[in-house]
């Protein structure tokens, strides 16, 4: 994609298989939004190849529509409808959607079936765009910075509609988030986007190897709090097992995080 003579995406390729959940992360400004719009037709690339459920999304038609569901980062329009009537409204456009009711308590919004969108809480707001986008039964759901303004409950029962969505109905999940949390919980892959490229992708575990993100392990010996940052945090906690002929008192082995990972490429990236 480029805006003029500067090149915001550059030689993006990714794939996001069938059923799974993809994070794509990355910092401001990196070109995530602008992928998502390429991925859901909104916006026209510069160049390249694009394919989402055997289509280019710059050729479609409803029916293909009908298949995505899009979560946008902000949605402000329909002030007046009512939120209950707004859902059905939607509803009726798909073949087989969410029964309005049932997925009005799954986002926590029942209480305010009657309520005008205009006079939800940014919070509210953003459950009732995410009802929205999943009303039709998607199987491709794109979700831009999806919970922005979720209280801790609700960001808790709304990953576990996401993870009930994906593996009960099959549905594949594009995520972009800057909650590292969320990634980690959520997705089964992720792709990191650094100045328009895509600089690292795979599974947590994958992730962490390939960035040899090293292990802490803490225990106590001699009344002594110990720590050693590893590799191979399991060779030295077989090694701290076979000296101390035993149980290792107070033993802690803290893995990498997502977090850690993601701040160590971004440092890496930025040293080039």
């Amino acid at each position: 994609m480029r805006y003029g003579d500067k090149d915001v995406l550059r030689g993006v390729d990714l794939d996001v298989r069938h059923g799974e959940v993809l994070a794509l992360l990355g910092p401001n400004g990196a070109g995530k939004s602008t992928t998502i719009e390429i991925l859901e037709g909104f916006r026209h690339r510069s160049d390249g190849e694009v394919s989402v459920l055997g289509s280019d999304p710059e050729r479609t038609d409803d029916a293909w529509r009908s298949r995505i569901g899009i979560v946008m980062q902000s949605w402000r329009d329909h002030a007046r409808w009512r939120v209950g009537e707004l859902l059905e409204h939607f509803a009726r456009f798909y073949p087989r959607p969410h029964d309005p009711a049932e997925l009005l308590a799954a986002v926590g919004l029942t209480e305010q079936a009657g309520q005008e969108c205009q006079r939800l809480s940014g919070g509210q707001r953003r459950r009732l765009d995410v009802a929205l986008g999943i009303v039709g039964r998607p199987e491709l759901l794109f979700l831009d910075e999806p919970t922005t303004g979720f209280d801790p409950e609700a960001r808790r029962e709304f990953h576990e509609l996401i993870q009930r969505l994906s593996t009960e109905e099959g549905m594949t999940v594009l995520l972009t988030t800057h909650d590292l949390a969320e990634a980690e919980k959520l997705a089964d892959r992720i792709a990191i986007l650094v100045a328009g490229e895509v600089v690292a992708h795979g599974s947590m575990s994958a992730l962490a190897s390939g960035l040899r993100s090293d292990a802490e392990v803490r225990w106590v010996e001699g009344g002594e709090r110990r720590t050693e940052v590893t590799e191979d945090p399991s060779r030295l906690v077989w090694e701290l097992h076979q000296r101390l002929a035993g149980p290792i008192p107070e033993l802690e082995v803290r893995r990498p995080t997502l977090e850690d990972t993601y701040l160590g490429l971004l440092s890496r990236e930025g040293a080039r």
